[in-house]
């Protein structure tokens, strides 16, 4: 997965859009056979009501990762927390926030865990 980041950020070079990225990504997964999807509607359930709000997650691996795409100066904090939300609402044990903005990818990867999350899941 994060080699195909790398791959897709090397084509392309820093200073893109991130839905540029996102699709490139894309790509990427798809050409190394990596099931993902892109612009998945995150569900939200509040007091046994269930409803389909404008929340997206850009791209979700293998049912059990979920990928939030930057192209920022630098992430803050509530880059972190929108991802850590998604991956609650998702039940996905893990996340990764890529910031495309970085010359060198490494240092623009946050690895997040959700402890509990899809307790099905080896990784």
């Amino acid at each position: 997965m994060i080699g195909a980041a790398v791959e897709a950020l090397r084509v392309k070079g820093p200073g893109l859009l991130e839905e540029i990225y996102e699709k490139c990504l894309m790509r990427e997964l798809g050409l190394r056979n990596i099931p993902a999807v892109n612009q998945l509607v995150v569900p939200v359930e509040y007091k046994g009501m269930r409803f389909d709000q404008p929340l997206r997650s850009d791209v979700y691996v293998d049912d059990y990762l979920i990928v939030e795409i930057k192209a920022v100066e630098r992430i803050l904090p509530v880059h972190k927390a929108q991802l850590l939300s998604y991956m609650k609402l998702l039940n996905t044990p893990l996340g990764l926030l890529i910031n495309f903005h970085e010359a060198q990818l490494v240092k623009g990867i946050s690895r997040l865990i959700l402890r509990g999350a899809d307790d099905d899941v080896a990784f």
